[in-house]
């Protein structure tokens, strides 16, 4: 008898994996940027959001990735790409919703993080060798990079957002260290992250900021409709398999 209870237990266990890929789509997947992350082989990166979509024809959220990074051995360049649009989950997309033209993963000297920061704050920003703090007659001081690395200014958008003391100082204090989401602060509101004017001045090609304001709340209204279908399916999942293992005792 015991026999026979370990082939059933061992038969419904088989049953129970397999419907993991059948009708109730249950199934663990990477998502599109720890991908990306994978296939990255240098020390220094960094993993922006350029821009995001909706496709209703065929129900996919999309992101499209921009990556900056130093070639191997060269730290006096810095390399701009922008990746193929991807396919994303409705709860990735909705977890980075507030996200584009920011930096949501990056690797400094081999050391992998993932928070949410404005393009360079952790790299070259602040950082002596690329530059340094320019105080203003008001008192203020904004960051200036040497001639040599004035490209940078450029890739980091700095032409729309120069980049505050007081914002880069609160940042490294306050968010930085302890993993926070940074978006700035101006009158109110955030100066970085996809609301932000820094975000639509700086990909003035963006689909995302071409939508109307009520294909933006379609999405949303989307994004939790498939939350709740993926959670009921889980629970569904998880139900069947408890109930299943209940019955592997059968003819002890």
């Amino acid at each position: 008898m015991k026999k026979l209870s370990l082939c059933l237990s061992l038969l419904l266990v088989s049953i129970t994996f397999s419907n993991c890929g059948g009708g109730n789509n249950y199934k663990f997947q990477k998502s599109q940027l720890d991908i990306l992350i994978k296939e990255r082989t240098e020390p220094n990166f960094s993993i922006i959001l350029h821009d995001m979509d909706y496709d209703e024809s065929a129900e996919k959220f999309l992101h499209q990735y921009q990556v900056m990074y130093q070639p191997v051995g060269n730290a006096d360049t810095l390399i701009s790409e922008i990746k193929d649009w991807k396919e994303v989950s409705p709860t990735f997309f909705e977890k980075h919703q507030e996200d584009m033209g920011m930096v949501i993963a990056s690797k400094k000297d081999g050391v992998l993080e993932k928070k949410t920061a404005p393009p360079g704050y952790d790299q070259y920003i602040g950082n002596e060798k690329y530059g340094r703090w320019e105080q203003r007659s008001d008192g203020s001081s904004f960051w200036s990079f040497y001639g040599k690395y004035m490209f940078m200014s450029s890739m980091f958008r700095m032409a729309f957002m120069p980049v505050r003391y007081s914002y880069w100082n609160d940042y490294h204090r306050n968010y930085g260290p302890y993993g926070r989401s940074y978006y700035g602060n101006y009158n109110g509101r955030n100066t970085y992250g996809t609301n932000s004017s820094y975000a639509k001045n700086s990909n003035t090609n963006s689909r995302w900021q071409s939508k109307p304001s009520s294909f933006k709340q379609k999405v949303r209204s989307k994004v939790q409709a498939s939350k709740s279908r993926t959670t009921r399916s889980s629970n569904r999942f998880r139900n069947s398999g408890s109930m299943r293992s209940r019955g592997g005792g059968f003819g002890k």
